[in-house]
């Protein structure tokens, strides 16, 4: 499973094209930045106030006051700027990010996105997630293609509290990715050691298949 979740993860690093604005969410999306190149050209922000994130460090190397938005060290490169929630938001608010990549409980076969709330189950807040949602360029998805029971989290509608409606793009999974577009799921690429069927079953909605082979990661 580890090996699985590190090629998705590598797989959705190569969604950042040279010159981006990009925010990398809690969970899953912030080990993202462990496959790109040290002198790739992005800028990463963290919405608790940095923007140019360098690579993660152990922790006998990190400077204990850098932390991402999910508590890892994180290291600055040339160019880095600190900011207070206020700017950080209004750089979120404005559409300057080209891309976010959050995770998810649920993603609705029409882009809505669940990831900040399980009823009964404690939560910190919504945090920055409503607004990376709806004010990004483009909002990616990295999650697990079924929860720890077993269910699959791509549904045609959330049960679960919304973060924002149809905003999702595209879906990373450990078994496939996913478009979404014209409110269908559109499979696009299929994990190694899987085939279409796999991948149907463990979805909850339609999927739209192509015709021929699909790529592997």
């Amino acid at each position: 499973m580890s090996d699985v979740r590190d090629r998705m993860v590598a797989r959705a690093a190569r969604e950042i094209a040279p010159g981006m604005v990009v925010n990398l969410g809690i969970g899953l999306p912030t080990r993202v930045i462990d496959h790109l190149a040290a002198d790739f050209p992005v800028c990463l922000h963290t919405e608790n106030g940095l923007s140019g994130i360098g690579p993660t460090l152990p922790f006998e190397q990190a400077d204990r006051n850098l932390i991402d938005a999910g508590g890892a060290y994180v290291s600055t490169i040339p160019g880095s700027a600190f900011f207070d929630s206020a700017v950080s938001f209004a750089l979120v608010r404005s559409g300057r990010l080209d891309l976010t990549m959050l995770g998810a409980f649920e993603v609705a076969q029409n882009g809505d996105l669940a990831n900040w709330k399980i009823p009964g189950k404690f939560s910190p807040g919504a945090g920055g997630g409503i607004e990376l949602a709806q004010k990004a360029r483009r909002v990616v998805v990295l999650t697990t293609h079924l929860d720890r029971k077993g269910n699959p989290k791509l549904l045609e509608q959330c049960s679960l509290p919304l973060t924002a409606a149809a905003c999702v793009n595209r879906v990373f999974t450990d078994m496939a990715v996913v478009d979404v577009a014209q409110g269908r799921f559109h499979l696009r690429e299929i994990a190694e050691g899987l085939n279409v069927a796999d991948v149907v079953g463990a979805t909850g909605a339609g999927l739209v298949i192509p015709e021929g082979d699909l790529p592997r990661f």
